[in-house]
């Protein structure tokens, strides 16, 4: 069964750090394109990083250069993305999703159910 499992959501407070993990069952993740999206309340979902499969080309969305990495581990089929200087416009539900194509986009093969980071004091 085919199945991506986010984990590393919480509470944290604004300058604070998460580490935000996508596991990956059933297929390998280093023949996909993994992407991070977040979804706030009331807004549109938001593509945050993306990893490529060859040469681990990345991307990350301008609010968050700087501030947020991605990698992968595919000795343990996990992508994962790591988040410091986190701002309160950062709180989302994260999804990781993973594509057989080369790189992201919003038509992603898989997608995982979602993590909550929140970011308050």
């Amino acid at each position: 069964q085919v199945q991506l499992v986010e984990s590393g959501g919480g509470l944290v407070q604004p300058g604070g750090s998460l580490r935000l993990s996508c596991a990956a069952s059933g297929f390998t993740l280093d023949d996909y394109a993994i992407g991070w999206f977040r979804q706030a309340p009331g807004k549109e979902r938001e593509g945050v990083s993306c990893i490529s499969t060859s040469h681990g080309s990345t991307y990350y969305v301008d609010s968050v250069k700087g501030r947020f990495t991605i990698s992968r581990d595919n000795a343990k089929n996990t992508v994962y993305l790591q988040m410091n200087s986190l701002k309160p416009e950062d709180m989302a539900i994260y999804y990781c999703a993973a594509s057989l194509g080369s790189w992201c986009s919003n038509d992603m093969d898989y997608w995982g159910k979602g993590t909550l980071v929140t970011v308050s004091s």
